[in-house]
């Protein structure tokens, strides 16, 4: 892996969501968003290692994901914008954006449901015989939601390659991650007898290579793998979050130890990352501009998708 690449992926990411945000200031975009801004480094190396026939679905924080699996950022913004784009048409907006025909089976806001909906998945591609896996993210708060633990021994039981890759950023919304669990996440895949283990969600590299092993492991046990990301989110829960519980100090000492900041320093070649940087941004300010060119969706269509037609 180049480690330029990976910087330029989630340099992209980043500045995708900070556009978002001014959008939403500006009220371009309407309601609210949620920003994935210091975690770039985990779906970045998690895509790095998927298949083109694997399945991923995300939480309603899934930008990241989206933009790693190689959905085009100008199809994002239009989407996002309420525009007719290629994606759901402007239906899906922020939280509920998906592309199935690149395997982006979408995002939700209900907390945890994307377990159940990835083991569907993964099962189909089980009883298919495809040489696939489907991967979802959740976050540290939907290791408590009833659906994951069902999801999950399900999973176990029917020996299903299902990667769930939980994306621990300290807070289920507001409340601290130590509140709400006693036991880290990778230990609770023990009691369905699969494995659990933990990597650093702040180095995409690392990522990459505990989902390569992981996603073989799937396949060759024919069994799920529980993957905890460490990281630390720089925003907050939502656009309109004013993160007034976070402790004194907190989310300065997370900021130096963020992904973009420790990759850069790592590179160590500040011209070719001031390139990186002016290319993507180039990227997607053409990507917005291209954006506002698509149509409105027309609103005769408005029932479409809901209700059955001829000849679909």
């Amino acid at each position: 892996m180049d480690p330029l690449d990976l910087y330029r992926q989630m340099y992209v990411i980043r500045r995708f969501e900070e556009q978002l945000m001014a959008l939403v200031q500006s009220r371009e975009l309407t309601g609210s968003v949620h920003l994935c801004c210091g975690q770039e480094a985990i779906p970045v190396g998690a895509c790095h290692a998927l298949q083109p026939g694997d399945a991923l679905v995300t939480t309603y924080r899934g930008h990241g994901w989206a933009v790693a699996r190689g959905l085009p950022v100008a199809d994002l913004f239009a989407e996002f914008l309420g525009r007719d784009s290629r994606l759901a048409g402007g239906r899906g907006g922020s939280p509920y954006l998906m592309a199935p025909h690149l395997g982006f089976l979408g995002e939700n806001s209900i907390v945890g449901a994307g377990v159940p909906m990835a083991l569907g998945a993964a099962l189909a591609r089980k009883l298919r015989g495809q040489a696939a896996v489907a991967v979802v993210s959740i976050g540290d708060g939907a290791m408590n939601q009833g659906a994951v633990h069902e999801a999950l021994n399900m999973a176990a039981v029917l020996r299903v390659p299902l990667l769930v890759v939980v994306e621990n950023n300290g807070y289920a919304e507001m409340t601290t991650a130590e509140a709400l669990t006693a036991v880290p996440a990778r230990q609770r895949a023990a009691a369905y007898g699969i494995e659990g283990v933990t990597v650093d969600g702040n180095d995409p590299a690392a990522v990459a290579a505990a989902v390569t092993i992981a996603r073989a492991e799937a396949l060759q046990r024919q069994q799920p793998v529980l993957i905890e990301a460490l990281t630390r989110r720089l925003t907050g829960h939502y656009s309109g979050d004013v993160q007034g519980y976070r402790p004194k100090g907190e989310l300065e000492a997370a900021r130096l130890r963020e992904p973009l900041v420790v990759l850069a320093a790592a590179i160590g070649d500040a011209e070719a990352l001031d390139r990186v940087r002016a290319e993507a941004d180039a990227e997607l300010a053409a990507a917005l501009d291209q954006a506002r060119q698509v149509p409105r969706p027309d609103p005769d269509s408005a029932t479409r998708h809901i209700y059955a037609e001829a000849g679909r």
